[in-house]
């Protein structure tokens, strides 16, 4: 047979993959190739391909939706080639480098990709799975069977080509940074590494930090960012680049972009500030521009669903004991002493409850998800009278968002927001306390001395720790290797333990939240001991609600819920939100 590469196996291996690859692209140009067959690292079949990588829609504005055998489903990020034609490529940098050129599997898999559910049952699917983030290596070439021309012979030929290959060459990037909403730590960890890898990884030279969230696009000047600038700002709390809440204009934003002639946009907030990546992203599709826009999630609450957690909350639960154990002292010190701390979540009591399991000196936890009510039998005010008569003290953390409904006063303001769209809340922790003092005044059976402490903003405001500096700089890392591979529309974030590239829809469909069913609020109350404070009624109706069907619990994310987030094989075919 006449072989279009070389007569002998050992001529053919000795070729490097480039000679490799020219050697096959002028073969295939002057030949007629009746048969071939890419395939990957693992066994294929050929039959199977149109069911793998079959896209749910043509149309790119919709979700990009991949399936495939034994119910495999994944929800995929977009990538330039979906809407630009014809893109140039170049050779991925780290292939030459010293750091990352001789590390065994580095490089991730074109076809590597992280379920979401990772406790099934034997004839369970296999899920919803993300693409698995880092340096891509496309695996161009595994095996090849050539016929040759007015003959019926095979002859099969085996060869591995890897080409790991970008969308920007490094002199072309012009990326900025932007920072939004309130703070948290980690923000400087994740700026600082950014830019780190971007020079140092990519040799990306041009990095820009736009000043003061949003706005700063088209209202401020930007800030030049340098290995040299950034060095140490991992060790300060907030963020270097300042922050605002608001001031999305997605026309001016857009255009600032286009005009700067930035090429990279990695966007730092929490659920409201990926909503405006997710419309700058549809605006930059829509223009047909070659632009990343790659947000990494940042709340302090920890209610970005779909991710393990976000970056900041490690050290928000730490530093949530030191006001905790503040409280124990005053409590135990006095006569029928009261501490009472207040800790973020808006929505979300997740902060409370980690804390709360992780203090053990807590004797109630109140949280946006779990009603409870004051007076009667079984109420708050019951519960805190038994406590202090068995044990002479008690502390009480309650969450910012836990108890809205009871203050009448928050009428006025239940409709008034931030300009982030948040709802404006009142003090719960100056009102319950405040309660707490009226019930047994009016009692008269015991004087109480109660502490009220407010550690949020001293909270918000420190250096992240340890565990929390790791994982920003992987959340860092992970954005840079995607913008470089050419994939948008994504965030950065942590599933099942593993790096991934989510879209921006499943980001900001909803937000995640404690579930009260589950056995993480389960383990909670059998370490506090408080009741359930819900009433009769509450029980009743929650009862009827779903057995009519008309109640949907709210799935939580991945780490709170042990059968899983989402039901099995189901896909719900969302459109990109807006904000």
């Amino acid at each position: 047979m006449d072989s279009i590469f070389a007569p002998k196996s050992s001529s053919i291996s000795s070729l490097s993959s480039s000679a490799l690859l020219s050697r096959f692209l002028e073969a295939s140009s002057s030949r007629k190739l009746s048969s071939l067959t890419f395939i990957g690292s693992r066994p294929f079949r050929p039959s199977s391909y149109s069911t793998t990588f079959a896209m749910a829609s043509n149309d790119v504005s919709k979700p990009k939706i991949i399936t495939g055998d034994f119910g495999y489903v994944l929800e995929d990020v977009p990538h330039f080639t979906d809407y630009i034609p014809d893109l140039s490529t170049y050779s991925n940098p780290l292939q030459d480098n010293p750091a990352f050129s001789v590390v065994k599997q580095y490089f991730v898999h074109v076809d590597d990709s992280v379920p979401q559910k990772i406790v099934v049952h034997k004839d369970s699917p296999r899920g919803i799975h993300f693409r698995r983030a880092g340096p891509r290596q496309k695996v161009f070439l595994m095996a090849i069977m050539l016929l040759s021309v007015g003959t019926t012979c095979a002859s099969p030929f085996t060869h591995v080509l890897d080409i790991s290959q970008v969308y920007f060459d490094s002199d072309e990037v012009h990326a900025c940074i932007v920072t939004c909403g309130g703070l948290c730590p980690g923000l400087n960890t994740v700026i600082r590494e950014i830019v780190y890898s971007l020079y140092h990884m990519y040799g990306v030279t041009t990095v820009l930090g736009i000043d003061g969230g949003y706005r700063g696009f088209y209202a401020r000047n930007t800030i030049p960012l340098t290995p040299k600038v950034v060095n140490d700002i991992h060790k300060r709390g907030g963020t270097i680049l300042g922050t605002s809440r608001g001031g999305h204009d997605t026309s001016k934003i857009v255009d600032s972009i286009q005009d700067r002639g930035i090429n990279q946009v990695y966007i730092i907030g929490g659920d409201g500030t990926q909503k405006g990546a997710s419309v700058i992203f549809e605006e930059i599709r829509r223009r047909g521009l070659k632009v990343v826009v790659a947000g990494i999630p940042k709340t302090i609450d920890n209610d970005i669903p779909v991710i393990d957690k976000s970056f900041g909350f490690d050290t928000a639960v730490e530093e949530a004991q030191r006001a905790i154990n503040a409280a124990h002292v005053e409590a135990e010190s006095v006569e029928n002493g009261i501490g009472l701390v207040k800790l973020m979540g808006r929505y979300s009591g997740l902060i409370a409850m980690y804390a709360t399991l992780a203090s053990r000196d807590v004797d109630c936890c109140l949280i946006p998800e779990s009603p409870f009510y004051l007076d009667g039998k079984g109420g708050l005010f019951e519960y805190i009278e038994k406590q202090l008569k068995e044990n002479g003290h008690m502390v009480i953390v309650i969450a910012e968002g836990a108890g809205q409904e009871l203050l009448s006063e928050s009428m006025q303001s239940r409709n008034q927001q931030d300009a982030s769209g948040n709802k404006l809340l009142q003090d719960v922790g100056l009102w319950i306390s405040q309660g707490i003092k009226d019930y047994f005044s009016r009692q008269k059976t015991m004087a109480i001395n109660l502490k009220y402490i407010d550690p949020t903003y001293m909270i918000r405001a420190v250096p992240s720790n340890a565990s929390d500096n790791v994982y920003s700089t992987l959340l860092a890392q992970s954005a840079v290797h995607g913008a470089m591979a050419g994939y948008t529309g994504f965030t950065s974030g942590l599933v099942n333990g593993r790096q991934t590239y989510i879209p921006f829809y499943r980001i900001i469909e909803k937000q995640n939240k404690v579930v009260i069913t589950d056995r993480m609020w389960a383990r909670l109350l059998s370490s506090t001991n408080q009741p359930s404070f819900m009433s009769d009624k509450d029980v009743i109706e929650d009862k009827t609600e779903c057995i009519s069907g008309e109640k949907k619990e709210e799935d939580p994310a991945t780490q709170f819920l042990d059968n899983g987030n989402r039901a099995d094989g189901v896909l719900e075919n969302k459109e990109v939100s807006s904000v």
